[in-house]
């Protein structure tokens, strides 16, 4: 055989062990026969005799089965490779009209349950867990191996840009805003703004110090710093302080450019179209593009990182946990139990059973294709070894019909004859 497994070798040493079993045996008769003939023993000649034609016989017939007989292309031998293609056909038939029998089908379908023990089957933790290994094993790294990350890239990019451009911004944003426009939530959430930036503007004091530094002239020697920065800072904070009296000038012209903004949001079509196109064009710049690239890139390593995890891979432990799930909700839910069992039953029955020629046909075709030799070798090495008793059967009980044959014959001469 070109190539052999572990279990073949395993089964190439039996079944080579139970060919010299027979052939010793058969060797152990000749030996018997020189003896019987040397010492004219005649019981023990016609047991050897007949031991000798039956060991001969079935290794001949037992042979003939796989090839010819040292080689001698006898008629009706290497019946297995010679008969290859007959034994394709009557195969696929038998397995098409014994097998594929919509009553015998039916009876084992109903006995057997499948859908109760495939439930119980997964709802069990290991065998859930050896699903989620094999899927988190070899399922998913084969396909991160199998898709190409250009193409998840450019679909991540088109879907982005299409579901952006379905989408109106302008009226979500009149929308969002509509609501500042009613009661105290604009004057609440300005006031809050404004207290907001009077804050950071205190915090960052000395960095406004060091602006002013910076642009101030060299020859002042940093005289005008201090003052300079006294009156921005104070001036600003004057002016938020002011803006956030309710009843102030400052914050009454506020109150108005912003009412007067949502209002465009609201009812006009052209700053809805200014905001829409605003947002839409900072989705096309190169930094957003190059973020939305790297989201694939990113899903990717964290996939690859978690199933290296093994054990305490994430994405593992709640596949198993679906597969539980599934499994306890089929085995407690009847209906469903029946659905399942009625699917198999009668779809699925019903498409191996309009389909059995076919299948038939595949299994001869499969067959046929087969080359002779190896269907022999292999066949022989499934079933040889027990075909080995058959010869050693055959030296046994010929030397003992033998015994009989020699038994017959001298009671014959001794009452008769």
């Amino acid at each position: 055989m070109e190539t052999a497994t572990d279990q073949d070798i395993v089964k190439i040493k039996a079944l080579r062990k139970m060919q010299a079993s027979a052939l010793a045996l058969l060797g152990f008769a000749v030996l018997l026969f020189i003896i019987a003939i040397y010492f004219k023993i005649p019981m023990l000649q016609a047991f050897s005799e007949a031991a000798m034609v039956g060991g001969i016989a079935d290794w001949f017939a037992v042979v003939a089965l796989f090839r010819h007989p040292l080689g001698i292309p006898i008629w009706h031998t290497a019946i297995i490779p010679t008969k290859k293609n007959e034994i394709g056909e009557n195969l696929g038939n038998f397995v098409s009209e014994e097998f594929l029998n919509r009553e015998k089908l039916e009876i084992k379908l109903d006995e057997f349950n499948f859908a109760t023990k495939a439930s119980e089957w997964l709802s069990q933790e290991e065998n859930a867990d050896k699903i989620a290994n094999a899927v988190a094993v070899n399922i998913i790294p084969g396909i991160l191996k199998t898709i190409k990350d250009e193409d998840v890239r450019r679909f991540i990019q088109v879907q982005f840009k299409e579901k952006l451009e379905g989408i109106n911004f302008g009226d979500w944003v009149a929308l969002a805003l509509e609501p500042l426009q009613k009661g105290n939530v604009k004057d609440q959430l300005l006031t809050n703004l404004l207290e907001v930036i009077s804050s950071e503007l205190t915090n960052n004091k000395d960095l406004i110090r060091k602006k002013v530094k910076a642009s101030t002239p060299f020859l002042s020697f940093g005289l005008a710093d201090k003052s300079i920065t006294e009156g921005v800072f104070n001036g600003l904070q004057d002016f938020l302080n002011e803006a956030k009296k309710p009843e102030s000038e400052i914050r009454i012209k506020i109150d108005e450019y912003v009412y007067n903004f949502l209002e465009k949001v609201k009812n006009s079509e052209e700053m809805r179209i200014k905001i829409n196109d605003m947002i839409l064009s900072f989705a096309g710049k190169k930094e957003v593009q190059d973020y939305i690239n790297g989201i694939w890139d990113e899903i990717k390593l964290s996939i690859t990182n978690d199933l290296k995890k093994g054990d305490e891979s994430s994405i593992k432990n709640s596949i198993s946990g679906l597969i539980q799930t599934f499994g306890n909700g089929i085995k407690e839910d009847t209906i469903m139990i029946d659905k399942i069992n009625n699917f198999i039953k009668n779809d699925l029955l019903s498409v191996l059973l309009n389909n059995k020629k076919v299948i038939g046909d595949l299994i001869s075709s499969t067959v046929k294709s087969w080359d002779g030799k190896e269907v022999s070798e292999k066949l022989e090495l499934e079933i040889g070894k027990d075909l080995q008793y058959i010869r050693i059967n055959g030296t046994l009980v010929g030397g003992i019909i033998g015994l009989v044959i020699y038994g017959v014959e001298q009671l014959y001469h001794y009452f008769i004859v």
